[in-house]
């Protein structure tokens, strides 16, 4: 395969089902060779090969809890360890390997389960760490020159949140060394070692952090992103079939969509690249020639255009009504403290005059929380009627073309009203690149194939 783009710097991350199996591994192989600006490679851990199959990080968490039950988790050890062994074989890497591999999570599985979060983030690691040693070794026996890195000895410094972990500043400037490595590097994604000596592994979206966090500190000029979809597309192909792909995209236009149910990475997870500035390259490793979706700083844009709607479930809202509430200072700034208060972060806060919904995820206000705070409510604020609606759903359309369009919100709300969706509430943010709809949440699909016609 030709080689390429020779003088710029990339980091590619590989996802899970990118590397299930000998195949999807050789894949990666071809990728990283037709490139030699992909000089960093970043892995999950082996993913699902079919429907019906486990991921390795499954298979490592019922071996730490089986070790927890008291249990020698010898037969769940068997299982992962195989799993790298089936690779090995296939790809014809040497044995010693995978017998490597096994001592290691021999060693892993024998240490102190007092401390079960240390215990379980110690397992689930290990699932990203033998990836990168394999995979270095496969690059090695075809021909590219690689060196699997391991993230604590490179210096990436986590918090002691054990499976929650955050990234501490310091690993940037500690990683930074590794741009001057001549050799492939292979990185293992979703953990990092804490200051007490230990291994945290992150939190959802955890190898994409990896990933994120190398290329913001070897200063990337790319961070390619390798998964199993084409590319983004304007709408979630579930609900709508033959919805269009999106070759490029805001970092504003990508949250906001995020937001409202996108998929394809957590927003959070990529903030490290954000902050620098490096354009994201999402692509397939089933169709690696197709172009993907680009998200950058800024974009070209057509006034009025949409660049994607989403929509998710699990909102509620309480809504507050108190005659002459616009006159009375302070009225916003207390009821938020009582949620403040009560340790719930609230999503919007539409107003009018005499008026306010405040919208909530749903999993934050269980039932007894709600009590809680509707009685505050009523004995600090004194409203004249206070309530609870659950079961919403938030439509979001976005596009940085809606920016000083006139008569999007026409277009959304004819739409809307055609398809017989009534809409409980309608926020335009002060960004106006995105206009949000709250519907119920049985209407979400049918909102979101009317809004997908009126604009695409």
């Amino acid at each position: 395969m030709t080689e390429k783009h020779v003088g710029s710097l990339k980091v590619v991350k590989f996802g899970g089902t990118s590397l299930a199996d000998a195949g999807q591994v050789e894949k990666v192989v071809n990728i990283v060779r037709s490139d030699v600006s992909r000089r960093f490679v970043v892995v999950s851990a082996p993913g699902k090969r079919h429907s019906g199959d486990i991921k390795v990080t499954d298979l490592l968490i019922a071996c730490a809890e089986a070790r927890c039950a008291g249990r020698n988790a010898r037969e769940e050890a068997a299982a992962v360890v195989e799993r790298y062994a089936s690779i090995q074989r296939a790809m014809g890497v040497e044995e010693k390997l995978v017998q490597e591999i096994a001592e290691d999570l021999r060693r892993r599985l024998a240490s102190d389960t007092s401390d079960k979060k240390a215990f379980m983030d110690l397992i689930k690691a290990a699932g990203e760490d033998y990836c990168a040693r394999l995979v270095a070794a496969v690059f090695l026996k075809n021909g590219v020159r690689a060196r699997y890195v391991n993230p604590v000895e490179a210096g990436l410094l986590v918090s002691d949140e054990y499976g929650n972990a955050v990234v501490l500043k310091e690993s940037y400037a500690r990683l930074a060394k590794l741009r001057n490595e001549t050799n492939v590097v292979v990185f293992p994604g979703f953990f990092g070692g804490t200051p007490s000596g230990g291994i945290a592994t992150f939190p959802r979206g955890g190898s994409d952090i990896s990933g994120a966090v190398l290329a913001a500190a070897v200063r990337a000029d790319v961070y390619e992103n390798f998964t199993d979809v084409d590319s983004v597309f304007a709408a979630d192909p579930r609900i709508v079939p033959n919805a269009r792909p999106v070759s490029i995209m805001t970092y504003r236009e990508m949250r906001e969509l995020s937001y409202a149910g996108f998929a394809v990475f957590h927003d959070e997870a990529i903030e490290p690249v954000v902050r620098a500035g490096i354009p994201i390259n999402i692509r397939n490793t089933n169709k690696p020639d197709a172009p993907g979706t680009m998200i950058t700083p800024h974009r070209d844009h057509v006034s009025g255009a949409v660049v994607g709607i989403a929509g998710a479930e699990g909102f509620c809202t309480i809504f507050i009504e108190k005659y002459l509430m616009n006159r009375e200072i302070g009225f916003g700034r207390r009821l938020l403290q009582i949620l403040e208060e009560e340790r719930i972060s609230y999503e919007h806060a539409p107003s009018g005059i005499d008026n306010m919904s405040v919208i909530l995820r749903e999993n934050a206000f269980a039932e007894e929380v709600e009590c809680r705070v509707l009685e505050r409510i009523r004995d600090e604020l004194s409203p004249d009627d206070v309530s609870v609606e659950r079961g919403l759903a938030l439509i979001m359309i976005v596009g940085e073309g809606m920016h000083y369009c006139v008569g999007m919100a026409s277009r959304a709300t004819g739409a809307l009203a055609k398809a017989g969706v009534n809409i409980e509430m309608m926020n335009q943010g002060s960004s106006e690149i995105s206009m949000m709809f709250g519907v119920k949440a049985t209407d979400r699909v049918k909102a979101i194939r009317a809004l997908y016609d009126a604009f695409f």
